[in-house]
């Protein structure tokens, strides 16, 4: 039965919390000192669950589900923690008596910098789902002190500065220090048999103190919680005092700055030898630290790691963490031995493996030198899995070398990531229908044939219950009026709203909420960019990670192409638009980050020119993050999924917006795919070529980017305008040269200008549709409707049924 909370319980606790860790009475404390005691009173409550649940697990002798990631992009915690322990109407009321509102203390929190997309995102919601479900668990990460970065705009472009996310984000942590392990880097590795078997002496390493700071993840309505450790990198030497004591001041800290540098900042730019060293130092620092742990509670449970397959799912969300598998031979091996076969059979019988990409560049390889500089033992590991696995594939492909050296692990001078992924995993599996198909037939086609039985789909999900419930109450609460409490635990239940199709009523209802949720964005845009848009405007939002296959760039070409329709003829009818960007690009990424730049100089030209008035506003969101996404996500109306058909591997965003009402414009990609078969072609707008068209016409080489620029005037008017600049000192060339000067297959590689024209007639269906409002409600329950199948309680409830083969209390 589920625990209930009074208002004036919580309130004698915050103000227990004032005084104990502040020495503050309410009237004396400020906004700041009162959030940290909320999340103190809120966490005590979910370190007790998280301790009896731990036992619970340890008693059942239950299998656990470990869930590494690079990156987990959770979001705040205060609200999302009280609302999925019932604590929320009773938070409201306390800090009302102590005269706070509620959504002011929410706003102190800042974001956790853990993650950059949406690879992070997926994690963070397959925690809220693990433990609304019931499962025993865990997740493991970095705690990366200053995050992503935040980005801040000046004079148009992008500037990364520290995210210091820990003043505020420390309160959800619980220390864990008599868990800490050591993790070795670099040194020397001899060899030598003894009696039958393999001695590994390991000597001039770096040690590394891989100290765990646990965040309980509360499930809705459930005593369950989910542990996410996050592993902080100190050194074991605070100080030289050799080199302090002779005035080499900076040589005596050498060493903690060295360590310590491991977990700074997330994903550190890698397009040098000095961040490659540091992003393999950090996988390797995540992975080794988490298999010790985990291997260390098991023994103590269990007294052995025999059984370690049986009890333990190490589940990596792509290849980032893929050094799980040598390093897990490793322990098995060197620390328990095992012999190999036993490891091995341990190891690829415990990894599941996650792909998250088809973009080659995107499948980690790192050179064979370098691994072998930071971990002597385990490049020697890796070197046996090669080996043993291309004597495995001269069965399959008998002299074919050239085929065997393509699928290698080890070759070139690399190691390749995701084929060690493959192999040492028992399970593979793409996060759409479209990406496993593509997994299948293009990226792993040979390894498919070897290890069909491994690949599998499990399409993504996103949390409903932050994403709709949490960011969009007013929504909520129409849906619950309708159909009932049992959509927010069981999302299929969604669908029972196509029933209210022809209910004028409650479509006048979803308009309504729209317009307030339009409202309070307007707010945040005049606030902060000082821009007073049109409410009465379509909200054309394009909100993710800046990557080119993600084409920002032809949403920005067609925000020209309506700017110099409205030139031509002011007085012309047109369907007003806000067109709203929100993204960071990566800070060695120069072509993304001039794409924030020309996104400026285009709204700085749009948003001050007399004769565009209020018809088309451009506004670009700055320091795009989860809570953010939370106050966009309800407003936008139309929704930008755009990619070239075959890149997206899924999508998390596309289905945020169609939870929140928002109709897709988007090619048949990723989970697009997914999404019309859901709600039907006629309630999404598709354009542009399919992935077997794109495929061919970048296989042929003949793609002639220049020749849609000489066809199409519209294109050229456009190009040309962006060549010519915007009077603002700052040259485009190198932004439309990329796209038309290089002649066939050396431009436009993914191809924006083929699907220019099909683009701008779907956003002419859009605006046509927007003038029928009933018809454009309608289509807006009908995704609602329909977006419970890709909530992440159902992607969870498959990984636990096809692939963990753990119990969950989810019904499909």
């Amino acid at each position: 039965m589920a625990k209930t909370y009074s208002k004036n319980g919580i309130k004698q606790e915050i103000v227990g919390k004032l005084r104990r860790h502040f020495s503050r009475e309410v009237t004396e404390a400020n906004a700041k000192q009162i959030y940290l005691a909320c999340a103190m009173v809120i966490r005590d409550e979910l370190v007790e669950r998280m301790m009896e649940a731990q036992a619970k697990i340890k008693e059942n002798e239950e299998r656990q589900v470990h869930y590494l990631c690079m990156e987990f992009l959770i979001g705040r915690s205060l609200r999302n923690n009280a609302f999925n322990l019932g604590m929320q109407e009773a938070l409201e009321g306390a800090l009302a008596d102590l005269g706070y509102e509620v959504a002011d203390i929410f706003e102190v929190e800042d974001d956790p910098g853990l993650g950059n997309g949406g690879l992070g995102r997926l994690a963070a919601c397959y925690m809220d789902s693990m433990a609304t479900l019931g499962m025993a668990g865990n997740g493991y990460s970095i705690r990366y002190e200053n995050g992503i970065f935040r980005q801040k705009i000046e004079n148009g472009a992008q500037i990364e500065q520290p995210d210091t996310w820990l003043e505020t984000g420390a309160a959800w942590q619980i220390p864990a220090m008599d868990d800490a392990r050591e993790v070795r880097i670099g040194g020397a590795v001899k060899t030598r048999w003894e009696d039958g078997r393999l001695v590994v002496e390991h000597t001039d390493y770096t040690p590394v103190i891989a100290v765990p700071y646990d965040m309980p993840i509360s499930g809705y309505n459930t005593e369950n919680i989910a542990r996410l450790r996050l592993w902080q990198a100190k050194s074991p030497i605070a100080l030289d005092m050799e080199a302090f004591s002779r005035g080499d001041y900076l040589k005596a800290v050498e060493k903690v700055a060295m360590a310590e540098s491991i977990s700074k900042v997330l994903y550190p730019e890698d397009n040098h030898l000095a961040g490659q060293s540091l992003r393999l130092k950090q996988q390797y620092f995540l992975v080794s630290a988490t298999i010790q742990d985990i291997c260390a509670k098991h023994k103590a449970r269990y007294g052995t790691l025999q059984n370690f397959a049986e009890k333990n799912v190490l589940h990596i969300n792509d290849t980032h963490p893929a050094l799980v598998i040598p390093e897990l031979m490793r322990i098995l091996m060197d620390e328990e031995g095992m012999s190999w076969e036993m490891a091995w059979n341990n190891v690829s019988q415990s990894v599941a493996y996650t792909n998250h990409t088809v973009m080659p560049e995107a499948l980690e390889c790192w050179p064979t030198d370098l691994v072998q500089a930071h971990m002597p033992r385990v490049m020697m590991i890796i070197n046996e899995i090669n080996e043993r696995y291309c004597k495995e594939l001269w069965n399959y492909y008998p002299g074919d070398f050239d085929r065997i050296s393509k699928l290698a692990i080890v070759a070139d001078g690399q190691v390749r990531m995701a084929n060690l992924a493959v192999v040492g995993s028992f399970s593979v599996n793409g996060v759409s229908e479209l990406h496993s198909g593509i997994l299948r037939e293009k990226v792993f086609s040979d390894l498919f044939r070897v290890y069909s039985t491994k690949f599998c789909n499990v399409t993504n999900g996103i949390a409903l219950r932050r994403w709709l419930c949490e960011a969009n109450p007013e929504l909520t609460e129409l849906i619950r009026s309708k159909i009932g409490n049992g959509f927010i635990t069981h999302p299929s239940e969604l669908q029972v709203l196509s029933n209210f199709g022809s209910d004028p009523k409650l479509l006048r209802q979803l308009k309504q909420i729209k317009d307030h949720n339009k409202q309070r964005l307007a707010a945040y845009i005049a606030e902060h960019n000082k821009i007073e848009v049109n409410l009465d405007s379509i909200f054309d939002v394009q909100v993710k990670r800046l990557h080119e296959y993600k084409r920002q760039m032809l949403n920005i070409l067609h925000v020209m192409a309506m700017y110099h329709q409205i030139k031509k003829n002011p007085s012309a009818p047109l369907v007003p638009r806000t067109i709203i960007f929100g993204s960071k690009a990566a800070p060695g990424y120069a072509a993304a980050k001039k794409t924030i730049q020309l996104i400026h100089s285009i709204a700085n030209m749009v948003n001050h020119d007399p004769d565009v008035g209020d018809k088309l506003k451009v506004v670009f969101i700055e320091d795009y993050r989860v809570s953010l996404a939370e106050l966009i996500m309800p407003a936008a109306e139309l929704s930008e999924q755009i990619s070239l058909a075959g890149k997206e591997a899924s999508g998390t965003g596309n289905m945020k917006f169609m939870m929140n009402g928002a109709l897709t414009i988007g090619t048949m990609d990723g989970a697009n795919i997914e999404i019309c078969q859901a709600v039907g072609p006629e309630n999404i707008f598709i354009f542009g070529m399919e992935t077997p068209e794109a495929e061919a016409l970048a296989a042929s080489g003949a793609y002639c980017a220049r020749d849609y620029y000489n066809a199409n005037p519209v294109l050229k008017d456009v190009l040309d305008h962006i060549r010519r600049g915007f009077g603002d000192h700052v040259d485009y060339n190198d932004v439309v040269a990329g796209l038309i000067d290089g002649g066939p297959g050396r431009t436009d590689r993914f191809m924006i200008c083929k699907d220019f024209e099909s683009y701008c007639l779907a956003q002419e269906r859009v605006a046509q549709m927007y003038q029928r409002p009933e018809n454009w409600n309608y289509m807006s329950l009908i995704n609602i409707a329909n977006s419970g199948r890709f909530a992440a309680d159902r992607a969870v409830a498959e990984y636990a049924q096809n692939i963990w083969r753990v119990h969950t209390n989810f019904a499909y």
